[in-house]
């Protein structure tokens, strides 16, 4: 047995001790099933065994769930499936989803009592696992969590989560949990009833043992002819509520963008009416249907094998050292500045905070010490850990203090001039191999590197607001960037548990030239008479995180017209004007600033609460469309998703982005392109290039030229190419 290290003690109790082989987390791959397969027949078939314990060997966790690259490599399958024939590769799937249930089963019903001895994280398969055990003992460690998030790749529980969790706990409390992939700390699965002890990490394998000993029930609830389903089951009056009013609020939540949140309320439904053995085999049917979907593929791809391998420095050349940083510096002590400080000392790196005045400076760590403070309120930091941090920023107006760091980050305001001068000062206190980066959103960084001395040193290190939430970094090469520098930013960016996707320069770089097309074809709706209530609803329709108008005042109108200007004055003669541009800037210029002074597009209550639509928006453009069909929805968010999509492939034409797991990582993390979709390049993808091109050249005859597709996609659309193919195997040293 090669997975779990087994061991029967004097008490009869068969310690089974989990450990993958070569892997640094526990996940079942088929090796695994086997090996835990084994170990229900030895429980039901020894008679020394009176009980087995389920643990882990690891010291970092006790299951990650199922090793998802064997299970969709086809390792689980079996030998020669017909591809072609869909009816043949569903039963191929339904077979392989079914093997981690049938072995689940196995255990759950050997005969003798199973206690799960959790003594670390354990999500999907892993949590499933413990749900089949009879008695769940779990550490009260810090990093101990449970839960079901497979909904957040695109598929739901299927292993046997999404029918024991329900008659666990209640089917509402079960289908909160798993349609939002909501993780438990120890005191949480406690006491919604998930778990039936937390004790010290010390403590878990006795407490497991103790009970085999004393009360050890070799039967399952469900399994029990007494059981009745918490809460009732489909058909009970309580029961059929949270059936009619959770349908309305699944799809008021996912806008039926997701078929595995549909599914996973098909697979509740159905199952809680059948016998548990019954229960497995729809779930099962359902999540191998979900499994076949192009959302759950491009999802699974891109949130699980592409988020892994990005944030591990993908884009990093291969070769050069690895840098470790103990001080970095940075310039400009604003909302951006003060983020970049806070999770570069949450690193442990000395931070240098500088800013015009002393005063100023000092605001931004203040900003630093009110996150700080919030998280010892919250219970995820203590009061001494806090204050270690805080210690590593020093707030100055001296850029003398800069002397000894290993990078510097420049923060202030988005003006050639201002930053040029900030470079100058900066550099005037660096070693030769420091390296420079700038935090600029728009600015070309091969312009900005023309006030620098060591332009070979100097890249845009790219954050998005707020810094301490927001995952993503991008990384801008200028025209004179060396690799070097690129492979110690990359360093950086995972030092303070980023994800860097590396681009080339463009005004805009990637993520702010994919982003506002979004934002402006909202304008280009608006000036057309388009409500703006349906503006927003569409776009949050799309699977958006806001609507574009939403958005604007989010980001704040006044930057997003200091941002034109600068843009106009860059572009010169060939600069082409938004519809609505021109009102958007006597908004700001009237005061109407976005959510940050409570009046934009929206206005926003001091006290909180809803906002509401500002009644001016109707005097600018008038309404002439109030209302709009089913087929006028899709239009409109068609407009919302493709105007993005076309600009990303412009990006991939010139070279600016040229790697499709990085596109789509960004486009998700960066500004919360369509999850479903599986990112901004996935959706071309699973539309065709052939077709998307038609649809673009349909809408460009309606809507205008910002809808062309460009050559690249139709070279690919006549040679049959996927984004993925093309460019998924590039040999790429760096974008």
């Amino acid at each position: 047995m090669q997975n779990f290290k087994v061991e029967l003690d004097s008490d009869g109790i068969l310690v089974c001790a989990f450990d993958t082989v070569g892997k640094t987390m526990n996940t079942f791959t088929k090796a695994a099933l086997d090996d835990l397969m084994a170990i229900a027949e030895r429980a039901k078939t020894d008679a020394a065994v009176k009980g087995v314990v389920i643990t882990s060997a690891k010291s970092n966790g006790f299951c990650a769930g199922a090793d998802l690259e064997e299970m969709l490599g086809g390792a689980w399958e079996a030998e020669g499936i017909d591809r072609n024939d869909p009816e043949a590769e569903l039963k191929g799937a339904f077979a392989a989803a079914f093997e981690m249930n049938r072995v689940y089963r196995a255990l759950e019903t050997c005969g003798k009592p199973v206690a799960a001895a959790i003594n670390g994280l354990a999500l999907g398969g892993g949590t499933e696992l413990v749900l089949a055990c009879h008695y769940r003992v779990l550490s009260d460690g810090p990093k101990v969590q449970m839960g079901l998030p497979e909904v957040k790749i695109g598929l739901f529980p299927g292993g046997g989560g999404s029918q024991r969790l329900p008659r666990l706990i209640g089917a509402q409390a079960a289908l909160m949990a798993m349609s939002e992939g909501k993780s438990f700390k120890p005191k949480e699965a406690l006491a919604a009833g998930i778990v039936h002890e937390v004790v010290p990490d010390d403590q878990v394998l006795e407490a497991a043992k103790t009970w085999i000993k004393t009360k050890g029930d070799p039967v399952a609830l469900w399994d029990k002819k007494e059981f009745k389903i918490p809460g009732g089951g489909p058909y009970h009056p309580a029961g059929a509520q949270v059936f009619m009013m959770g349908n309305a609020l699944l799809r008021k939540q996912s806008y039926g963008n997701y078929p595995a949140v549909i599914n996973l309320m098909h697979a509740v439904y159905e199952g809680l009416q059948l016998p548990i053995d019954s229960a497995l085999k729809v779930e099962t049917r359902y999540f191998a249907k979900t499994l076949m979907t192009p959302q759950a593929k491009a999802m699974i791809r891109t949130l699980f094998f592409s988020m892994q391998a990005v944030g591990k420095g993908s884009g990093r050349p291969a070769g050069l050292p690895k840098t470790e940083f103990s001080q970095v510096a940075v310039l400009g002590a604003g909302m951006m500045g003060a983020g970049i400080a806070y999770v570069t000392a949450m690193s442990g790196i000395k931070v240098i905070l500088i800013d015009r005045d002393l005063a100023a400076a000092d605001k931004g760590k203040s900003h630093c010490e009110g996150l700080l403070k919030k998280a010892v309120s919250r219970g995820k930091m203590t009061e001494d850990k806090a204050k270690g941090v805080l210690d590593l920023i020093t707030a100055t107006p001296d850029y003398g203090l800069i002397k000894g760091s290993d990078l510097v980050v420049e923060a202030v305001f988005e003006n050639t001039e201002l930053k040029a001068g900030v470079t100058k000062l900066a550099e005037a206190e660096l070693a030769p191999d420091a390296v420079f980066g700038s935090n600029t959103s728009t600015i070309p960084i091969s312009l900005l590197a023309k006030a620098s001395v060591r332009p070979e040193n100097y890249i845009g290190i790219h954050f998005f607001s707020p810094v301490d939430k927001m995952m993503l970094v991008e990384i801008i090469m200028g025209e004179q960037t060396s690799d070097a520098t690129l492979a110690r930013a990359i360093d950086y960016v995972l030092k303070i548990k980023k994800t860097p996707i590396v681009v080339n320069d463009e005004r805009f770089f990637f993520a702010n030239r994919c982003f506002i097309p979004f934002t402006a074809e909202g304008l280009h709706m608006w000036a057309e008479g388009i409500a703006p209530t349906i503006i927003d609803n569409v776009g949050r329709a799309t699977g958006m995180p806001r609507g574009p108008l939403e958005m604007m005042d989010d980001v704040a109108l006044d930057l997003l017209v200091k941002i034109t200007s600068e843009t106009a004055k860059a572009e010169g003669a060939s600069y082409i004007p938004i519809p609505g541009e021109a009102e958007v800037a006597k908004m700001v210029a009237d005061g109407r600033l976005g959510r940050k002074n409570g009046k934009g597009f929206y206005d926003y209550p001091e006290a909180g609460g809803n906002k509401s639509l500002w009644s001016g928006t109707k005097d600018m453009f008038p309404v002439t469309m109030a209302e709009a069909d089913p087929k006028q929805v899709e239009e409109l968010k068609k407009r919302l998703l493709y105007i993005q999509a076309v600009t990303a492939a412009r990006c991939f034409e010139e070279g600016v982005i040229t790697d499709p797991r990085e596109a789509d990582v960004g486009s998700i993390l960066g500004w919360g392109f369509a999850p479903w979709s599986g990112g901004i390049i996935s959706l071309i993808d699973s539309i065709g290039t052939a077709t998307f091109v038609a649809e673009l050249d349909r809408m460009t005859g309606l809507y205008g030229d910002r809808f062309a597709p460009p050559q690249l996609l139709r070279d690919m659309a006549t040679k049959g190419e996927t984004f993925y193919g093309r460019f998924g195997k590039a040999d790429k040293k760096a974008a």
